[in-house]
């Protein structure tokens, strides 16, 4: 009998038991208790993931997968980071984000911290990360074979200041994307050194990804947010929560729709993490007016207009258009 075969018969199998007895075998199946679904919505069947794996991203959202992204590679990606930080390097399209109240630079002096960098695709090295073949073989399983990467992050979470800015309010991914089906949208994620709830770890709420989208806004916090920290306006506080503590190499995998955010930076160093939205090149523009993501449409055409001088023929998907680089199969639609 094959392997396809093989793992077929597992999950018919646990479709003749009771949900309670489902449980995943894997790094995030620690957590969380498992019911079958009736059907395969969220994966492909790549002959990549077992059938647990898949079961479990159906459930929660999300998967974690140990030791994916090699040391020396993450060195590298750090080092190009840094090089950045200090102007050693200028790249086009680069949007550097600062905290809004973290006065003190990690490689810079007299500079407000780095907080995140955003749209690095002109990085040759930066982007290496999106095109890592073991990322890449797990995107597929999500996304299918045409791959497009649409939106690139190097997160330098800042030690607190007092006020609490580190936080990242819980939110939605898809809030900012232009584009479906949301299904095949995932972001990978990976710590660039050990992650835990004391330097402000991703927490997500396993299963919230089966919802829609929700209304997203500024949070009403006394310390102030940063740029673009959008939250989600109404969600169950009570609902179980995880916190995703990491080692540096460890990589997850999320659904757009999963609710998640980060806590504050209690320790004295700077914690780090780079990641890449995908999408299947198959997905399609939407038009957000009339919808809950016409206030981030709004902000991000403001700042492109300051930043590029655009006019208001360009619109907010025209913005994604030209940031979007296939990395594997076909540019058939995105």
């Amino acid at each position: 009998m094959s392997r396809a075969a093989d793992r077929l018969q597992v999950v018919l199998n646990h479709l003749d038991r009771s949900g309670d007895s489902v449980r995943a075998s894997f790094t995030s199946g620690q957590y969380v208790s498992y019911h079958q679904p009736q059907a395969f919505r969220y994966t492909l069947d790549t002959d990549l993931l077992s059938p647990e794996q898949r079961i479990a991203y159906e459930e929660d959202g999300f998967i974690l997968i140990k030791n994916l992204v090699s040391p020396e590679d993450i060195d590298q990606f750090r080092a190009e980071f840094e090089r950045i930080c200090k102007r050693e390097v200028k790249v086009p399209g680069l949007v550097v984000m600062r905290d809004v109240t973290i006065a003190k630079s990690e490689f810079v002096a007299d500079q407000k911290a780095v907080s995140k960098l955003q749209d690095f695709v002109e990085d040759p090295e930066l982007f290496r990360y999106c095109a890592l073949p073991q990322i890449l073989k797990y995107v597929e399983c999500f996304t299918g074979p045409n791959i497009m990467a649409m939106h690139t992050m190097l997160i330098n979470k800042p030690p607190d200041a007092g006020n609490k800015t580190s936080r990242h309010p819980m939110h939605q991914d898809l809030h900012y994307f232009p584009f479906r089906p949301a299904d095949r949208i995932v972001c990978s994620w990976t710590a660039m050194e050990r992650v835990t709830r004391q330097n402000g770890c991703l927490v997500v709420l396993p299963g919230t990804h089966k919802s829609t989208l929700q209304e997203h806004d500024y949070p009403e916090w006394e310390g102030g947010v940063n740029k673009m920290y959008h939250g989600v306006r109404n969600y169950n506080p009570d609902h179980p929560r995880v916190h995703l503590e990491m080692e540096k190499g460890d990589t997850v995998f999320f659904h757009p729709i999963l609710i998640h955010g980060s806590g504050m930076n209690q320790t004295q160093g700077f914690r780090k993490a780079i990641s890449c939205h995908y999408a299947s090149a198959d997905c399609y523009y939407i038009d957000v007016n009339g919808t809950t993501q016409e206030n981030i449409a709004k902000e991000v055409h403001e700042i492109a207009e300051k930043k590029y001088g655009i006019d208001d023929s360009v619109r907010f998907e025209d913005t994604w258009a030209v940031r979007g680089r296939l990395v594997q199969g076909e540019r058939t639609s995105l």
